[in-house]
């Protein structure tokens, strides 16, 4: 109710519909209808999820304009927002060091 209240009565917006799935699939493990400690763990903290990995391939995802799965330099400064914006770049602060890669 804190970000929807359908007060009118029509339908549900699709981002409800999909978070009422979201949780119902994923989040609610014991199907009670709430979410308890454990819960919230397991949905804040996966231990079958990589932020690292996850982080990274979004990166490359985004910034990779040609699709050849590598970053030129170029790529990298185009979306230096991004980069700068990145825990995987600890902030930006990585990309002021040298590195033969780049």
């Amino acid at each position: 109710a804190d970000m929807f209240a359908n007060e009118e009565g029509g339908p549900e917006p699709d981002w409800v519909i999909t978070e009422r799935e979201q949780f119902s699939d994923f989040r609610d493990l014991n199907k009670d209808g709430k979410m308890d400690k454990d819960e919230i763990q397991h949905w804040i903290l996966p231990q079958d999820y990589d932020h690292a990995l996850a982080e990274a391939r979004h990166l490359v995802y985004e910034s990779d304009v040609d699709k050849d799965q590598k970053l030129t330099k170029q790529e990298v400064l185009d979306n230096w927002n991004m980069f700068v914006g990145s825990q995987a770049t600890n902030y930006g602060e990585d990309l002021t060091r040298n590195h033969d890669e780049l």
